[in-house]
């Protein structure tokens, strides 16, 4: 299975982005903390791309490419703008208090701790951000849910 959507830098798109995880979550019969949580990864990622990838006022189009294969979802998103590895930004320490820690690297903690995998390449002038989600069978219960406490993601493994 093999899905698409192109979406243009603006933030309103967002809204349009979760409709189509929402969708895709219900054709595979994801648990609803599934879906929520990979559209809180990809929400991050396509933030990103929309406030730093681009001069702003500028139209660009980011194409996200959804392959399903052997209980695993690989999500591709493509861009053109400025490059960008967020494989190579150091980890957040999320044990320091709000006032210690530095602006930014939330939304790339929270794409690592939900994906299992990420990688990164560029091509011909485009960035290729590839996250990878593995999925469980139908008749288990064990999912991983991020509840905000305190300002912070936390996050839950629940069996």
């Amino acid at each position: 299975m093999e899905r698409e959507i192109k979406i243009s830098n603006d933030l309103n798109e967002i809204s349009v982005l979760a409709s189509f995880i929402e969708e895709l979550g219900e054709e595979l019969s994801l648990s609803f903390e599934t879906t929520m949580n990979i559209n809180l990864a990809l929400e991050e990622a396509v933030a990103n791309i929309i406030m730093y990838a681009y001069p702003t006022q500028e139209q660009h189009t980011i194409l996200l490419r959804v392959t399903y294969s052997e209980k695993q979802l690989v999500f591709l998103l493509t861009d053109k703008g400025a490059s960008f590895d967020p494989t190579q930004v150091d980890e957040v320490d999320v044990t320091l208090s709000l006032e210690e820690r530095p602006i930014g690297g939330l939304g790339i903690f929270l794409i690592r701790s939900i994906m299992n995998e990420i990688s990164y390449q560029r091509i011909d002038n485009e960035n290729h951000l590839i996250m990878k989600k593995k999925t469980f069978d139908a008749g288990r219960k064990d999912c991983i849910v991020f509840q905000p406490i305190h300002g912070v993601y936390q996050r839950f493994h629940y069996l």
